[in-house]
């Protein structure tokens, strides 16, 4: 299981985990949306609490997450910095003062009220985030498809989106496994022997057999599917789903 990377097939043993994937899936969707939709600093800063102690409850291994979460903070300060330099009176617009402490010139200036919104703004987005993998580390494929099923969706598309779940770690075992393979042939991919535009080019050509892999995998789903009579009537149950 060392290749699921954050996709859990068994559910675990914290209170997040034992909930069904009715309560997970309907508790996520309320919560993003509304952080989605508010900038208010006094329902986003709770939020932002809340997932952080839901993420720190289902006791992840953070050797496996750290870099997504180290990832997903320097993308969201180049976002802002970047958002900065498009529009350094941001916060005027939205705070209708503009006090500002420092001019790096006549058009990048720093304002109280910018640097106020940029950082509920930070807020907003690492809540959105955290509680997103808080979802997704909580969660199992069958639990995603009865809980987008309870939302009466069809269950032909829950069960495409649980199925893309579970393909997940499939595709990952399989990039590592050819680039070993690669790699016994005399391929270099290592950093330290290739360079990047080399290592680039090595990656891509990954990616044929990797695809042509993927889609003889989604054949044999598929036909296995069809002698099980998916899609046969119109409702369906899960096995996953328990009593909330």
């Amino acid at each position: 299981m060392n290749e699921r990377l954050i996709i859990n097939l068994i559910p675990g043993s914290t209170f997040l985990h034992k909930l069904s994937g009715t309560s997970k899936t309907r508790l996520f969707v309320v919560l993003i949306v509304v952080t989605i939709m508010t900038f208010d600093l006094r329902i986003l800063g709770p939020l932002f609490v809340v997932s952080l102690v839901a993420l720190f409850s289902l006791k992840p291994n953070w050797k496996k997450i750290w870099w997504l979460i180290a990832f997903v903070v320097v993308g969201n300060l180049t976002n802002l910095i970047l958002y900065w330099i498009a529009d350094p009176d941001v916060g005027a617009f939205y705070c209708n003062t503009d006090t500002v402490f420092y001019a790096f010139n006549s058009y990048l200036t720093v304002s109280y009220e910018t640097l106020w919104y940029l950082s509920v703004r930070m807020v907003k987005m690492m809540a959105s985030f955290f509680l997103s993998m808080a979802y997704i580390l909580a969660i199992t494929p069958s639990e995603v498809a009865a809980g987008l099923y309870s939302l009466h969706l069809p269950y032909k598309l829950c069960s495409i989106v649980s199925l893309a779940f579970r393909y997940i770690p499939d595709i990952s075992r399989d990039f590592t496994n050819i680039k070993i393979s690669m790699q016994c042939r005399g391929v270099e991919l290592d950093a330290k022997r290739a360079s990047l535009g080399k290592r680039l080019k090595q990656t891509v050509l990954i990616l044929v057999p990797l695809i042509i892999s993927s889609f003889d995998r989604i054949g044999n789903i598929a036909n296995a599917m069809n002698l099980r009579g998916f899609g046969k009537h119109k409702k369906r149950s899960y096995y996953a789903e328990h009593e909330p």
